[in-house]
Formats: structure tokens, C-alpha cells, sequence
């Protein structure tokens, strides 16, 4: 991050921060303060999906968005994730990876005015600016968590 200017905190933890609940409790925030960078397949592709806290990625809102079936996105196991990016479930960044990723990044993380992501490893956090992440990994504002309403079938696999 230093290297490329890019402003935000990494927060060393005496504690591992596996999922959105320990990281919360970890840094003393809200659940929907943490952020989560999710690793998925759509088609012969894939990509990073960030949204706040435990919320639940909407599938058919990625395959409406790729214009694909709901059944061609699939989320990757975590081998293929560790393989692919350099991280592991539970750690991974949003941006930092083996190779740039295209990346949807949900609106209400926008609202934010700091969030904590993956910082690379069970025991780190990055405290950064959702704008920032924005702006790093140039991702498309998506709503990724209300299924879309009109589109394709995204039923049709």
C-alpha cells in the first residue's frame, strides 16, 4: 500500500479474525463495518464481490449484471480462492491479489465512511475508506444484494 500511495491502516490483532463476527469483535465495530471480498466464478471468468458485514451476496444479481444464467455463478471453494488470488478465505483483501480482479463492490458500502477488510492474513485487518477501495480496484457500484427484478432469466442456467 505504501508503494502505491495507497492511504489506509493495516491493524496487526492478538486474536484471528476468521469471519465478519470476529472481526467486529476484534476492533471493537459493528458487523456492518467489516467488509468481505468474495471470490466467484461467472462463466469462463471471475470475480471479486465486496459487501458489508454478514449480509448474503445475491447470486442472481451478479448473473443479471454478467447478463448469464444464476447457475454460472458459482462461488469458488477455498483452494481455488487461495490459488487465485494469494489469499485465504476469512483474510483475503480487496485488492492486493495475484492479478487485478474485476470487482463488484455493493452500494452500502458506500455509505461508510471507514470499513475494516481483509488484511492479508487470519490475524490483520485494513482499516480503510470505502471510497478508496473504490477507487483501487475500480470497481462497478452494484445493489449485490436484492435479486434484480427484470433482466434475463436468471433462473436459466
Amino acid at each position: 500500500m505504501r508503494a502505491n500511495d495507497i492511504p489506509g491502516e493495516i491493524l496487526h490483532l492478538e486474536v484471528p479474525t476468521p469471519t465478519v463476527e470476529a472481526a467486529a469483535s476484534a476492533v471493537g465495530t459493528e458487523p456492518e463495518n467489516i467488509v468481505k471480498s468474495l471470490f466467484f466464478f461467472v462463466g469462463d471468468g471471475s470475480v471479486l464481490a465486496i459487501t458489508c458485514g454478514a449480509a448474503h451476496i445475491e447470486r442472481r444479481a451478479i448473473a443479471a449484471h454478467f447478463q448469464v444464467g444464476r447457475k454460472k455463478v458459482k462461488l469458488a471453494d477455498p483452494q481455488t480462492v487461495l490459488k487465485e488470488t494469494g489469499y485465504q478465505v476469512g483474510a483475503m483483501p480487496p485488492f492486493g491479489h495475484f492479478s487485478p480482479l474485476p470487482t463488484l463492490i455493493d452500494q452500502r458500502v458506500l455509505e461508510k465512511d471507514q470499513v475494516y477488510a481483509g488484511g492479508g492474513s487470519e490475524q490483520t485487518l485494513l482499516r480503510i475508506a470505502p471510497e478508496t477501495i473504490l477507487a483501487v480496484t475500480q470497481a462497478q457500484i452494484l445493489d449485490l444484494l436484492i435479486p434484480p427484478k427484470h433482466n434475463i432469466d436468471t433462473q436459466a442456467g
